[in-house]
């Protein structure tokens, strides 16, 4: 079942919510957040609010405790753990950042589900302070709406060389990408015919895609919540094991056929 990789957007996704605002709102720092915004990549704006947020004496401790309220959507937790358990390969591409990513979903029982997580690194400095750089350089040169610090198509991209350097023309890994947000429109054009994507429905990936039916390669299979998001998924799991267990039973027994008939 590795055969099929299982990627997931974050914030929106999984949490219900901007894992960047939520930590910002908790602090009552919004005002300096909404003045930076417009002044700054959001990268740049993260960083810069964490160095504030420590500033007003808030520890990473501090921190770690309001991610750990973050809002899971419903059902998806158990979802991820079921994929997991069919054998799913599950990865994370996240325009958030790695402390935020890594603390909610270890809270949540869920981290060692994942055998990647791509997103924004984050360090904590020799003062003791949080902070965030981008995944990508700022000039990853990409023409669909991507954040300038991280293009999630580069790293499909990146996941599909490696299927293939791997295992060349008997590659038969089939991916399933779930996202929400405009950043996640670019991946979703790197999927091939025999990949899926889920994205949420009336948030701006749907209205994206909508608009632009024609550039998507993959079958499309929109969600509202998330008890809407596990019944899909496993049904789409259900469906590729499914149509590969008849593959593999018909080679078999065209196997014995051919063995037979030498006799």
């Amino acid at each position: 079942m590795a055969e099929i990789v299982v990627v997931f957007d974050f914030d929106k996704t999984i949490i219900d919510l901007d894992s960047d605002n939520w930590v910002v709102d908790e602090f009552g720092a919004s005002d300096m957040f909404d003045q930076l915004v417009p002044t700054m990549p959001w990268n740049t704006v993260m960083d810069t609010m964490m160095k504030e947020i420590h500033a007003r004496g808030k520890t990473m401790q501090d921190i770690e405790q309001v991610l750990k309220r973050a809002p899971v959507i419903p059902w998806v937790v158990p979802a991820i753990k079921a994929a997991h358990a069919l054998g799913c390969d599950l990865k994370i591409v996240s325009d958030a950042n790695l402390f935020f990513v890594e603390t909610i979903l270890e809270h949540s029982g869920i981290k060692d589900c994942f055998s990647e997580i791509n997103t924004n690194p984050s360090y904590v400095d020799d003062e003791g302070k949080l902070r965030i750089r981008p995944y990508h350089d700022f000039d990853h040169k990409c023409n669909n709406p991507c954040p300038p610090n991280m293009c999630k198509g580069l790293v499909i991209e990146r996941m599909q060389a490696a299927s293939l350097a791997m295992e060349g023309n008997n590659n038969k890994k089939r991916m399933i990408y779930l996202g929400d947000g405009t950043g996640d429109f670019c991946p979703s054009l790197m999927l091939k015919e025999q990949d899926f994507v889920m994205p949420r429905k009336d948030f701006p990936v749907w209205k994206l895609m909508n608009e632009n039916r024609q550039l998507i390669k993959a079958k499309i299979h929109g969600w509202t919540d998330g008890e809407e998001l596990q019944h899909i998924l496993l049904r789409i799991i259900k469906a590729i094991t499914t149509i590969e267990e008849k593959q593999i039973l018909s080679a078999v027994d065209h196997s014995k056929f051919q063995t037979v008939y030498s006799h």
